[in-house]
Order: structure tokens, then C-alpha cells, then sequence
């Protein structure tokens, strides 16, 4: 495992549970039993990371790659255990037919759905489910696994199921608020953003996982800039829109009304969209983030890019809560991921919704194409 914790021997043990769900260790021949007749052979390989093993991931994960329509559409890799995708899909009662290969093994593969397996790690049938250092330790080295297939090549996008954060921090991983900041050190991406997508609504985030106390420190030009840069180009090159129409939400009530209740729209924001509009781009504002959203549902503008976490997430899960998907902008490869947390509080309890992770999992693929440059 790359990275700057080290495991420990919990960790390097045997995951303890029983394998019911067909798998093949290795290909034997050339006989590949998930070969179909109608099937376009030449579709991309989409990556898929387990995320924290103690949360949902492992359910979500069988539940949308169990859909016949997903898998006619994609190959896919997951990053993950084996054992516990096996375990999961005999308590679903699925069938979940995959090749098993060793994660330091990974290649380009012919099959339909290829499990990755760090048959190293550990996570007792009797751990509490909750953050663990385990479970963070276990999903970096998903998420960094995945980053690296996908900048060499192995994969064509990749997916990731979500992480705790805190877990992460119990790993000593602390320098990574979230997926988004380590993809951006991994890919060496100067300047990224998350924009969330939902069938009625996009947002893009000027700032991210940042205290709102501790944004008007890092409130900056080049933040609500970098942020309407990274919209417009997403836009144009992943959903064909020649010439996007982006509305710039104001940081404080009201836009600030004039300066009475903040300086940040005329110090901050007019001068990042004036900047934009000099480069081209349709970027208007700052309205009231209380109207804007509205504005933009009703098709008066293509995605809305929002100062703060908060008040872009809002609105969307509020819309699409199920199938609001995160992408990640600004990066060399394509990553998605569903709108929502490890959920450990159902997690092993069949109560998992998969309708996030199947949006995440399908505008993947759809970006995928378009990179490719086959209709989406």
C-alpha cells in the first residue's frame, strides 16, 4: 500500500467470512464466461473503488452491478474485498458472478466484471460498524489504487463509494479533507472542483470541505475564477453544451445588497466573473442564492456555481437526493461518485438505496464515451 501510514497487523490478516457467489480466481484458457453475443465488446472499462469496508459500499456496489442494463454498458473493476462483496451478495440473495485477480496484478481485462482482491485486509465479522482506522486504512488504498489505473491507462473512469473522513484521519491521513483533495495531489491538477449533477440542476463549488468560519480567509478571486473556468469547460467537453449560460451565487444574504451586508460580491466575486466574461465565458451575478436556484430550474441558465459547500449541496439533495452524482473537474482522468456518506448507521442491514452509485456509475460511463469520442 502506498501512502504514509503504515499497516498494521491487523490489517495484513485474512477478512474472516464465507464465499457463496461464483467466482474465477484466474482465467483458464481462453474461455470467458462473461462473454455475451450483442454486446458492443469495445466499451470502456469503468474502475470502482469499495470505500470504508465498515460502510455501505460493499451493498451499493452489488446492488447496481447486479442490473443487467448497467453491466450491458461498462466493464468494471472494483477495488475491494472480494470475500465481503461474495458475503453481501449471498445476504442479498444476488447472483454476482465475477473474476477474482489480485489487486498487484491488475491489466486490461476481456471480462465483464473483475474484483480486485486485497485478500491482506482485514475486517472482523464482529467489528463495529463505525470509523475505523481499518476501514481507512483500507480505502485509501482503494482510492490510490484506482487513481494510478487510471492515469496509466487501465481503466477509462473511475467511480469511488464513499469514505469517512474521520476514519481517514484514524489512518493518519489527515491532510485529505476528502476524495476531491487527494485526487488532486495524486493527479498534480492545479486547480480542481466539485460539481454536483442532478437530472434538473448542476452546481459547482467555488470552495469545498472549508469551516464556513474559515472561508473568508480563503476567499479569493482566483477560487470563484478557477471555479467558473472549471464549469464552462465541463460543460462544453463532457455535456455538449457549445455555449453554457453559468449564474455566480452571491457568498452573503442578498447578494450583499449594495455592500450593507458584506463587501465579498463587488471585492470578490464581480471581479472573478468580469475576468471570466473576458475570456469568453457566459458568467453572470452574483444573484441571491435564495432565487438563483429557482432561475436555474426553470432553464435560464445551464449550472450555477455556488461560494460554499452548503449552498450548493442544498438545494441538489433537496431535488435529487438519490441521483445527484459528484464529479470531480479540473482532473486528467474522469471520477464520479454518488452524493452520500458511508451511511454506517444501516450499513450490513440490506437498507442501502443504489440509486446514487447507478447515476454515478452511468454519468461515468456516458463521460467516458464522449472522452472517447463515441455518443454518450
Amino acid at each position: 500500500m502506498r501512502g504514509e501510514a503504515p499497516r498494521s497487523e491487523a490489517f495484513r490478516s485474512l477478512l474472516v467470512g464465507r464465499c457463496h457467489a461464483r467466482t474465477i480466481s484466474k482465467p483458464q484458457g481462453n474461455a470467458d464466461v462473461f462473454k455475451q453475443t450483442g454486446v458492443e465488446e469495445n466499451r470502456p472499462t469503468i474502475g470502482i473503488t469499495m470505500g470504508d469496508p465498515c460502510g455501505i459500499g460493499a451493498e451499493i456496489i452489488v446492488k447496481a452491478l447486479s442490473q443487467r442494463e448497467l453491466r450491458r454498458r461498462a466493464k468494471f473493476v472494483v477495488f475491494g474485498l472480494s470475500e465481503q462483496l461474495t458475503y453481501t451478495a449471498d445476504s442479498l440473495e444476488t447472483n454476482f458472478p465475477f473474476f477474482r485477480d489480485h489487486h498487484e496484478d491488475i491489466r486490461r481485462y476481456p471480462h465483464e466484471l473483475v474484483v480486485l482482491d486485497y485478500d491482506e485486509v482485514s475486517i472482523p465479522v464482529a467489528m463495529k460498524r463505525g470509523p475505523s482506522r481499518i476501514g481507512g486504512q483500507a480505502s485509501m488504498t482503494f482510492c490510490q489504487d484506482a487513481i494510478e489505473a487510471a492515469r496509466g491507462g487501465l481503466i477509462d473512469a473511475m467511480v469511488t463509494a464513499p469514505i469517512s473522513k474521520v476514519s481517514w484521519e484514524l489512518a493518519r491521513y489527515k491532510r485529505y479533507p476528502g476524495h476531491t483533495e487527494l485526487l488532486a495531489e495524486k493527479c498534480k491538477a492545479r486547480h480542481v472542483a466539485m460539481m454536483l449533477v442532478a437530472p434538473q440542476l448542476r452546481v459547482v463549488l467555488a470552495t469545498i470541505h472549508v469551516a464556513l468560519m474559515e472561508i473568508r480567509n480563503r476567499f479569493t478571486i482566483g477560487c470563484v475564477f478557477d471555479a467558473i473556468d472549471l464549469a464552462d469547460r465541463a460543460l462544453q467537453n463532457w455535456f455538449g453544451i457549445e455555449k453554457p449560460r453559468i449564474a455566480v451565487c452571491g457568498l452573503n444574504p442578498h447578494a450583499g445588497e449594495a455592500g450593507k451586508f458584506g463587501d465579498e460580491e463587488g471585492r470578490v466575486i464581480g471581479p472573478a466573473i468580469l475576468m471570466a466574461g473576458e475570456g469568453g465565458i457566459n458568467a453572470s451575478g452574483p444573484y441571491p442564492a435564495d432565487t438563483v436556484f429557482l432561475k436555474a430550474l426553470e432553464g435560464q441558465f445551464d449550472c450555477v456555481v455556488a461560494m460554499y459547500h452548503d449552498q450548493g449541496l442544498l438545494p441538489i439533495k433537496l431535488l435529487a437526493w438519490k441521483e445527484a452524482v459528484n464529479v470531480t473537474l479540473g482532473l486528467p482522468i474522469i471520477r464520479t461518485s454518488p452524493d452520500h456518506g458511508t451511511a454506517f448507521d444501516i450499513a450490513g442491514r440490506n437498507k442501502a438505496d443504489p440509486s446514487s452509485m447507478i447515476a454515478a456509475t452511468n454519468l461515468a460511463i456516458d463521460l467516458a464515451n464522449r472522452k472517447a469520442g463515441k455518443s454518450p
